[in-house]
């Protein structure tokens, strides 16, 4: 399914990480939601198809407007967790299928979202996929919550941290997308939005352990990394807690 120059399976790559996922991973800024209804791309009446829908976090925004949502995700854990998390909302959908095969009936999607997650898909797939799916003039609308890397001085440790530590992380940072040829030249466009976290130290290492390239306690670097995320927080924290600046980018287009 995925682009195999990962090497682990994205579909089993978070697994081990779904309840630090639950708690740390951040949401979506509401004004996402402003923004597609006054460019006219969302309605209460848009059917969407959230790709690789995980626990739910991006599907939930669209929920609360009262979309339908079928939330595709092939991962098992991810999409139990999901469902447990929105059981209360009558207009979500579990599937369990993934962006090159959603099982979704041709023509009924007015929007596909992906948050997080488009980087793994095997992009020739997925747009025939998507293609097959979506209304004449459905949207995609990708999303993502890029952390700033160089903003002020625990940003850029945070960076050198991750690249001294992270499995595979460079491989994943330097993977290009090429949104040219997937949306099939300039229809697309990009909109960005602040946002952020806040963290005391258990949250920090949870948010880090979220994180799919970053090894976890069977590792040999295990316990060497804790000890200097520890002395990090310590060296940069004000009032017990250190702050996660993103950027929230959108990249929305037809194709």
């Amino acid at each position: 399914m995925y682009d195999k120059k990962f090497k682990q399976d994205p579909k089993k790559r978070f697994s081990s990480r779904v309840e630090n996922y639950i708690k740390y991973r951040p949401s979506y800024p509401q004004k996402v939601i402003e923004f597609l209804k006054e460019s006219k791309i969302l309605s209460n009446k848009s059917k969407i198809a959230d790709i690789g829908s995980g626990t739910g976090i991006l599907s939930e925004l669209f929920l609360k407007e009262g979309n339908i949502v079928y939330g595709i995700e092939p991962n098992r854990d991810m999409r139990r967790a999901g469902e447990n998390s929105l059981r209360d909302y009558s207009n979500f959908i579990s599937i369990d299928g993934s962006a090159e095969f959603t099982t979704l009936q041709p023509a009924i999607i007015d929007i596909i979202t992906a948050g997080q997650a488009f980087h793994w898909f095997n992009l020739e797939k997925t747009k025939l996929e998507f293609q097959r799916i979506l209304k004449p003039n459905g949207w995609v609308i990708l999303i993502w919550n890029r952390r700033k890397k160089h903003t002020n001085e625990f940003l850029k440790e945070y960076e050198k941290f991750l690249l001294r530590y992270g499995t595979d992380y460079k491989a994943i940072e330097s993977s290009k997308l090429d949104f040219n040829k997937f949306f099939g030249g300039i229809n697309y466009n990009l909109k960005k939005f602040e946002n952020c976290q806040i963290f005391d130290y258990d949250g920090l290492e949870g948010r880090l352990l979220s994180t799919s390239y970053i090894p976890l306690d069977d590792h040999p670097k295990f316990n060497d990394m804790l000890l200097d995320l520890k002395q990090l927080f310590k060296k940069y924290q004000k009032n017990k807690h250190i702050q996660f600046e993103y950027d929230t980018e959108v990249i929305y287009g037809q194709l």
